[in-house]
């Protein structure tokens, strides 16, 4: 199981920048005549060896030998790599934050003769402009992860007499029934992650900067050209605040969500009546039905869908379908031909097809993706909310400047839900935190 890129690669982030200074020239030892090829990535055991033995197998027919070293530790690992001048072929990047540092090092694909706009034909505005540096697209992603999943229990509605919101309209009348009839809370949410308390709180502000703001502004915020105090900031989090901050909405309010594990909050979903705790939502990453009970994810595994389900977080009216995600993202530091024909298959809609496509941690980022190849109900409904989405936005604490993403914003958004500050003074802090400002 992954958790969250914003979790999984703060705490190395500032390490593997510092350590970019020293990167050389991109790509020294491109070019060679070398059929085997080696992948540097963050992922290890069971997923690593079916990332293998799906490339094993693509080798039988390519020719081209591929094989993946998988290390923990692999923010730090690529960039002292890169700096020695012994870098992989090809990093596959869980954030785009050290990717873009590493630009001076990795290959543009357009100088690879990858045809980028051709294999992102079938993909959601956003998804093939992560790492576009310059106007050069330095990787494209190979497996994405979504978040804009609003998670239910079906038997819990039913039994409510509740339906599926299909309008942001309707998941405000939702609400207001669910607190007027006395069943229980809305929502579910739980903030509490350690060190890294409060990711939980950036993901729903990031949902509606995206969907109010649309993908050009939502990639300015994470710039830093639009401010925390901004107009179209502050109305994301006044939604969020109606959402969330309203009486009723969550079960003690946002200060039992700051201190509620995120791990276990979703717990509530299954409990019986308003007495016992129960809520009826949870806004929250694919990812986290790994954090389900046994027997949920029991019946998961089973294809019964009877308990638990999700549908697509609705926008406001007048706003793009939007889906909020993160991925993984294939880079080059090599110029072989072997070099661009694993890649152009990493990317590629045929990608999974040789079997990484079982591992419920994938999901493609093409609409055009076979979906017979997924074993889970999940990775398939997955894909259509996604196709259906017409802009995805990358993770925005992720590619901040690390003291703001996973520092002040973590922090000061804490701050708000638990009521030690306002939302004003919380995004105030925030500018304040944001270097070079």
């Amino acid at each position: 199981m992954k958790l969250p890129n914003k979790i999984a690669g703060s705490l190395t982030v500032a390490i593997a920048l510092a350590l970019t200074g020293c990167s050389g020239g991109g790509g020294e030892d491109g070019g060679g005549d070398a059929k085997e090829i080696t992948i540097l990535g963050a992922f290890t055991d069971v997923q690593a060896a079916a990332f293998q033995a799906d490339l094993d197998k693509w080798s039988e027919t390519s020719g081209v030998k591929v094989t993946y070293d998988g290390n923990t530790d692999f923010q730090t690992a690529v960039v002292s790599r890169a700096s020695a001048g012994n870098p992989p072929d090809i990093a596959i990047y869980p954030q785009p934050g050290v990717l873009k540092s590493q630009t001076n090092t990795l290959y543009a694909l357009e100088d690879l003769g990858i045809d980028v706009a051709a294999i992102t034909a079938d993909q959601a505005n956003g998804l093939g402009t992560i790492a576009q540096v310059d106007g050069k697209t330095y990787a494209l992603p190979y497996s994405i992860n979504v978040k804009s999943l609003v998670w239910y229990n079906p038997s819990a509605f039913e039994a409510a007499g509740l339906s599926i919101p299909s309008t942001d309209e309707e998941l405000t009348e939702l609400q207001s029934t669910i607190i007027d009839e006395d069943l229980g809370s809305p929502w579910c949410v739980g903030m509490e992650s350690g060190a890294a308390t409060g990711w939980v709180a950036t993901d729903w502000l990031e949902e509606y900067v995206l969907r109010y703001g649309g993908l050009e502004e939502y990639n300015a915020w994470i710039a830093g050209d639009v401010t925390f105090d901004s107009d179209l900031v502050k109305k994301a989090g006044e939604k969020v605040a109606s959402q969330l901050l309203e009486e009723g909405k969550i079960n003690g309010g946002g200060p039992a969500a700051a201190t509620t594990s995120f791990q276990t909050a979703g717990n509530q979903l299954f409990a019986d009546g308003k007495d016992n705790g129960q809520c009826f939502m949870m806004r929250q990453g694919s990812f986290i039905s790994d954090f389900f009970p046994d027997e949920i994810k029991s019946q998961i595994e089973a294809g019964d869908l009877s308990n638990i389900d999700f549908f697509q977080l609705p926008s406001p009216e007048g706003t793009d379908a939007a889906m909020l995600g993160g991925g993984d993202l294939v880079g080059a530091f090599t110029d072989s031909d072997e070099t661009k024909q694993v890649i152009e298959y990493l990317v590629g809609k045929d990608f999974g097809t040789n079997g990484y496509a079982s591992q419920a941690i994938f999901l493609s980022p093409h609409s055009d993706f076979d979906a017979s190849n997924y074993t889970s109900e999940f990775q398939k409904k997955a894909q259509d909310l996604l196709a259906e989405s017409s802009v995805f936005g990358f993770d925005a604490s992720d590619q901040m400047p690390g003291e703001v993403g996973a520092g002040t914003e973590w922090t000061q958004l804490t701050n708000w839900f638990s009521g030690q500050s306002s939302m004003e003074e919380a995004f105030t802090a925030i500018d304040a935190s944001w270097p070079d400002r």
